[in-house]
């Protein structure tokens, strides 16, 4: 029993640390750190355009402490979530230099999220205002 108590306490320790790290918006949307400088935004659904930036705004805003100003770069497009598994999640960075993000050739027309799109935290986070569409 005093095995399977320390063996439960040890588990419980290691694992805090992750929980503490993850963020959840008041939207519902989650967002894990994938290492030091990459963060990885997973909305409960397959998620809107809306969803993933206001979900790293929210992040890069409150957990990481950048400014209104500081701008948020795609590392990598809708894909499976490399910390949960999700079908439905993208990576985000506030230092695009130390992780090889580059801005993506410039068009006249943009669809998706690309890996080196950006916006100001600011910009990202008027997508927080929308109001959800309400799914019967």
């Amino acid at each position: 029993m005093k095995n399977t108590l320390i063996a439960f306490g040890l588990t419980a320790t290691l694992m805090a640390p992750l929980s503490a790290e993850a963020f959840t918006t008041a939207r519902g949307v989650r967002v894990n750190p994938v290492d030091d400088l990459v963060f990885e935004v997973i909305p409960k659904s397959s998620g809107s355009y809306s969803d993933f930036w206001c979900g790293a705004s929210e992040y890069a805003r409150r957990v990481k402490g950048a400014s209104w100003t500081d701008r948020i770069y795609v590392v990598q497009g809708r894909s499976t979530s490399v910390t949960t598994g999700r079908r439905s999640a993208v990576q985000y960075t506030l230092s695009p230099a130390e992780v090889g993000v580059a801005p993506p050739p410039q068009g006249w027309l943009a669809l998706g999220i690309k890996a080196g799109d950006s916006m100001s935290v600011q910009q990202a986070n008027t997508y927080c205002m929308q109001t959800p569409i309400a799914r019967n």
